[in-house]
């Protein structure tokens, strides 16, 4: 019945903002734009599969509580530096498991990252 998972999204209160967080301090690249910053739609397609959107369409309210996308990443302790030395909310610095190593960190409207690295 379900194929895949078609894409995770986030609302966000100010597409500018947000735009320079996931483009310029993630270093995401952006895939398709629709609309402009009163109603916009913007999709960055990720390394291996899957889309991270954000928008301000939807009506809802952004923030933490929700669900939460996690990018797998090759070397999260040199990232997550980089991200802290940016000014980036880091919300749980090192979640230790048997199989990765984990950092929580959180968009300008508290939107949270996983930051994921198999070991």
């Amino acid at each position: 019945m379900f194929e895949k998972v078609a894409f995770t999204m986030y609302p966000v209160s100010d597409v500018a903002r947000a735009r320079a967080f996931y483009e310029e301090t993630l270093g995401l690249t952006v895939g398709p734009v629709h609309g402009d910053g009163e109603r916009a739609w913007i999709e960055y397609d990720l390394p291996g599969g899957g889309c991270l959107a954000i928008s301000n369409m939807t009506g809802q309210e952004p923030g933490p509580g929700g669900g939460t996308v996690a990018l797998e990443v090759d070397d999260r302790e040199a990232l997550l530096e980089r991200l802290q030395a940016a000014g980036v909310t880091v919300t749980a610095e090192h979640i230790p498991s048997p199989v990765c190593d984990m950092s929580i960190v959180a968009d300008p409207d508290g939107n949270s990252l996983i930051l994921h690295q198999l070991k």
